[in-house]
């Protein structure tokens, strides 16, 4: 029951429609308890041989008049109820999703998407269903148990009354031991099925690298075990569940058992007539719903309790990043990093250390260094994707806590290393950030990321489906779409992970020659590992754990000994090699 009081602000918000349908229910409550009344009446009246014909349909007539009622009443208060309910489920999951998109990639460290996915379906729909179902049956027991009990007390026997509900606390007890033993095995069974989205979503993700390693067999048995478990957890949930109704249709026998041969006896003594007899047994058969209602209400609520902890555990988790107050100031600015230390959260050794960096409008800087020498976290650290644990960064020489976070990224245009596309059209994809966004604009940012020609070969050109993360584009066409899409937003800042890797070197010189032109008066930053797509940067720093221990142009660099004169030497060694093969095929042809 602890649910109702955690969806109070809900019901207080609500309280007319909420209100409306408990005046609703009790208005058919009282209407239901007419028809047994009206029977005993024609009982007793037929025995009697005192009605008439019409007398006789006259009763009838009420009693049709009445269900008549009843059904549209039930139809009214199921608009106002469950109208209520599906308002509740619109605005948790539209707090659920803000609530992720607050989120930072830390918060993704420790939960899986598939776990996430269920809590914003299967949870919720459990809440809604307790938040509406179980109001209903909450009132309509309450109401209906009462009305009828007080009924077969004052109008019939209360002695009989009485005899008759003796099994009904042994009930209740056994449907409270259920409840709260359901609670933990439900919620157990909503872990279970988090675990299955999980696998599904890994193995849908990754179904090409599944094929091409031949490992359709071992992921279908992973998948197994997991359904299996699922199964298992489900089968306990429904264990408990199965014990509500056996429990139920036993007191509600055991009570019909002692009604009668209560009823029965005082009807010999001539305590009781023989259509009140009836009227109290049809009366004992409207208990029925209630006490139904009543375990099934226990049933559904305590499932509705333990998805809704799941769901405030994620609402409640603020982010690790706080937004800032202050408005990020007009125009472009000096972008300065300052970073003695930065370690990744739950880590003690430093990922960062002394990173000392100044950047001017206008001015393009190029990251470089060995795989794991903390480029990706520098330009984390500048999207405030974390915040620095010693030193700061600052635009416009205010640190970056204090700017507001919508207003700083709004300034940056991003391109990582593993772009994702939508299940859209090609134009939709480019214009993902500014969607009013014309068919020329398009067109000017995809030329720009020299895919424009790729783009008129597709077979319903910029309006042609990509398919799920655009898996019937290939990796370089990914990428240049994603920096069109970059480009597109005319951002001052723009960043670019390691986003040329999988562009062969003709349309990466392209680019970076239209990205200077662009570029003018912008800030561009490039994380490459291949070196020749920073040789037009304003300054390059090569990065080795986690540390600046080169800085310069590119032609200072590719003299001086160390790190990027190797490298650099090594790809010109590597691009001369490939291209052999080319020169002498065509000294051969010639």
């Amino acid at each position: 029951m602890r649910l109702f009081a955690q969806l109070s602000w809900f019901f207080r918000r609500e309280w007319r429609r909420y209100l409306g349908a408990v005046a609703l229910l009790i208005l058919i409550a009282i209407l239901q308890l007419i028809p047994p009344k009206v029977v005993g009446i024609v009982v007793d009246g037929v025995s009697a041989r005192r009605f008439t014909t019409e007398r006789l349909l006259m009763w009838i007539g009420i009693i049709a008049l009445i269900a008549v009622a009843v059904y549209l009443l039930r139809y009214v208060w199921r608009v106002l109820l469950f109208g209520a309910s599906w308002q509740l489920a619109v605005e948790l999951r539209e707090e659920y999703y803000r609530q992720l998109s607050r989120q930072h990639p830390e918060f993704y460290l420790r939960h899986r998407t598939g776990d996430l996915i269920a809590r914003a379906t299967n949870d919720v729909d459990r809440v809604v269903f307790a938040a509406g179902e179980g109001v209903l049956t909450l009132v309509d027991s309450l109401v209906m148990g009462c009305a009828v009990l007080i009924v077969m007390s004052t109008q019939i026997s209360w002695q009989l009354t009485l005899f008759a509900l003796l099994p009904m606390p042994v009930m209740a007890l056994f449907i409270k031991r259920y409840g709260e033993r359901l609670h933990d095995r439900f919620r157990q069974a909503q872990a279970a099925f988090s675990s299955l989205n999980d696998r599904t979503q890994e193995s849908l993700t990754s179904i090409r690298m599944i094929k091409a390693f031949g490992l359709e067999d071992r992921q279908s048995a992973l998948f197994a075990a997991d359904a299996k478990e699922t199964g298992k957890k489900n089968m306990r949930v429904a264990r408990i569940d199965a014990r509500f109704d056996p429990t139920i249709y036993i007191a509600i026998g055991m009570a019909n058992l002692l009604a009668i041969g209560g009823g029965s006896w005082l009807v010999v003594r001539g305590s009781l007539t023989l259509g009140q007899l009836t009227s109290f047994m049809m009366y004992l058969g409207l208990m029925i719903w209630p006490m139904l209602a009543l375990a099934w209400m226990f049933n559904i609520v305590e499932r509705g309790s333990a998805a809704y902890g799941r769901i405030r555990e994620t609402l409640a988790e603020a982010p690790v990043v706080n937004d800032g107050s202050e408005p990020v100031p007009e125009g472009r600015g000096e972008l300065a990093v300052a970073i003695e230390t930065f370690s990744y959260p739950r880590t003690s050794h430093p990922t960062l250390e002394k990173i000392h960096l100044r950047l001017q409008p206008g001015q393009m800087l190029g990251i470089c260094g060995p795989t794991g020498a903390g480029k990706s976290t520098l330009l984390a650290l500048i999207q405030r994707h974390f915040d620095v644990t010693c030193g700061e960064v600052r635009f416009h020489h205010i640190p970056l806590p204090r700017l507001r976070l919508d207003e700083w990224r709004s300034r940056l245009a991003v391109v990582s290393q593993t772009p994702f596309l939508f299940s859209d059209s090609v134009a939709s994809n480019i214009a993902l950030g500014c969607p009013n966004a014309s068919r020329q604009q398009i067109e000017r940012a995809a030329g720009l990321a020299c895919v424009h020609e790729d783009i008129l070969r597709l077979p319903q050109g910029y309006e042609t489906e990509v398919g799920e993360r655009g898996v019937m584009l290939s990796g370089g066409q990914k990428q240049r779409i994603a920096i069109a899409r970059a480009l597109l937003l005319n951002a001052e800042i723009l960043i670019l992970d390691d986003a040329l890797s999988a562009v062969d070197g003709r349309t990466e010189h392209q680019i970076l020659h239209n990205l200077r032109q662009w570029g003018e008066g912008r800030t561009v930053i490039i994380s490459a590992h291949r070196l020749s797509a920073l040789t037009e940067a304003s300054e390059i720093v090569v990065m080795q754990h986690g540390r600046i221990v080169q800085r310069g142009r590119h032609d200072a660099l590719a003299q001086e000994e160390g790190w990027y004169r190797d490298m650099y030497r090594y790809q010109q060694l590597e691009a001369a090699l490939d291209d052999a093969p080319e020169n002498s095929e065509e000294a051969a042809n010639a």
